[in-house]
């Protein structure tokens, strides 16, 4: 069964060092919200709780919990985890998202 959305190896490596640190469990929620300069913008944090009709996928023994409203927006998407001269950060690779801003955070459909 192919998997709705998928956290890439560099991503998974990140949460587990933070959770780590924070002495939580390694599961990173990303939920969609209304709002940044194109439209919706993603939002991640460890997921304290994972709710009945959440999708759960893993790698690595990493969670990425995602809420089904949000998933409509993320269907395909790979989450990864980017280091650059910018700074560090998660990002999406969104495949619906047909404009983003350079950001990278905000995105339209």
């Amino acid at each position: 069964m192919e998997q709705p959305i998928s956290l890439s190896p560099s991503a998974a490596a990140r949460v587990a060092t933070i959770a780590t640190k924070q002495g939580r469990d390694a599961a990173l929620r990303l939920a969609v919200e209304g709002g940044g300069c194109s439209g919706f913008q993603y939002r991640f944090d460890l997921a304290s709780d994972i709710e009945g009709d959440d999708i759960v996928v893993e790698q690595d023994g990493v969670k990425l919990v995602v809420d089904p409203v949000s998933l409509d927006l993320v269907r395909g998407s790979v989450v990864d985890f980017v280091e650059s001269l910018g700074g560090a950060a998660f990002r999406v690779e969104n495949p619906q998202a047909a404009a983003g801003c350079g950001c990278g955070s905000s995105f339209s459909i």
